[in-house]
């Protein structure tokens, strides 16, 4: 294992690929499992792996399959949300670990939640940012946004090859600014107009990423390229073929949700009245919500707001297992 401050990486083998993982504080420390999303790394965690290691936690942030160190298979069919739960799955009992909250983000918060459905038996409690829990739809989620329109972002992300050409017209760290400041009006594209080519990239450094960290990330895309992230997108109709077993089926462990009050996430379709009207505490039973200040990328963006929405959340889990070190 590589230190690097206080940061340990190593890879582990499981589920058919080689996963990387960044893990912070003491080995013997209760486990948080920390799942990133899109377009991100273990990277966006930093904050909050060195607050839980303060804490006495074990941190434990994996690059996703198709990103970073992580192995990138070629085949979309292989990032499916089976493929990547079995991930996790397979990684906590490499670890020997029979229980973990876990804490997700975007696509990560998806991971997180699909978790809890398939095992809820390994998941002590849940915390999702930026995206909530939503019952399996009655139809195809492609059905959902074909009214967008092809400048849809979502609807360009299906195409294999499309947006990867698209991407490829600027550097990885030009197209990591852009999709880092998204705002809600620019989901869609103007007819015939590339997505990334319809994103504005401010000349100013983002004011929650220094630059250097910025490089890191685009190092690692610049390297392992965007296929493998966007294949995640590519599967959400089969996803919802597989979950078909789960039709209906709730969340039931201890879960919190934590939103931007101006993420996309929470104020596009629908979403805030989804939160806001008691469906999603219908699905999800045992469930908190904590609306902050901040965007989308919130665990960087407002560090220690999330930080403490965590810990707090920790610290009232049932049965309180909690270390009781200081910071």
């Amino acid at each position: 294992m590589d230190e690097n401050g206080g940061v340990r990486h190593w890879h582990a083998d499981v589920n058919g690929v080689s996963l990387h993982v960044a893990e912070q504080g003491p080995a013997d420390g209760p486990a948080v499992l920390l799942l990133h999303g899109f377009p991100e790394l273990w990277l966006s965690w930093r904050h909050q792996m060195a607050a839980l290691a303060a804490r006495g936690f074990r941190a434990l942030a994996p690059d996703l399959r198709g990103f970073g160190d992580s192995s990138a298979p070629a085949d979309p069919a292989a990032y499916t949300i089976l493929h990547v739960v079995g991930d996790v799955v397979a990684l906590l009992d490499h670890l020997r670990l029979p229980k973990v909250v876990v804490v997700g983000h975007d696509l990560g918060a998806q991971a997180a939640w699909h978790l809890c459905l398939f095992r809820p038996d390994r998941v002590r409690a849940v915390v999702a940012l930026g995206v909530p829990f939503f019952p399996r739809s009655p139809g195809p989620v492609s059905e959902m946004f074909a009214a967008r329109g092809d400048g849809f972002y979502i609807t360009q992300y299906q195409e294999p090859g499309r947006t990867e050409r698209a991407f490829n017209r600027y550097a990885a760290a030009t197209v990591l600014k852009k999709l880092y400041s998204i705002k809600l009006d620019d989901l869609t594209a103007p007819p015939g107009v590339e997505i990334i080519d319809f994103l504005e990239s401010s000349s100013s450094p983002l004011p929650w990423m220094a630059e250097e960290e910025l490089g890191q990330y685009a190092e690692k895309f610049q390297k392992s390229g965007f296929t493998g992230p966007l294949n995640y997108y590519r599967m959400m109709d089969t996803n919802w073929m597989l979950t078909a077993p789960w039709h209906g089926a709730k969340i039931t462990v201890p879960a919190k949700f934590i939103g931007g009050e101006k993420d996309t996430g929470v104020q596009s379709f629908g979403i805030k009245h989804y939160i806001e009207s008691g469906a999603f505490k219908f699905s999800v039973p045992n469930l908190e919500v904590a609306i902050i200040e901040g965007h989308h990328y919130l665990q960087q963006e407002q560090a220690e707001r999330v930080n403490s929405e965590i810990l707090s959340f920790l610290d009232k889990l049932s049965g309180e297992e909690t270390p009781k070190c200081p910071y």
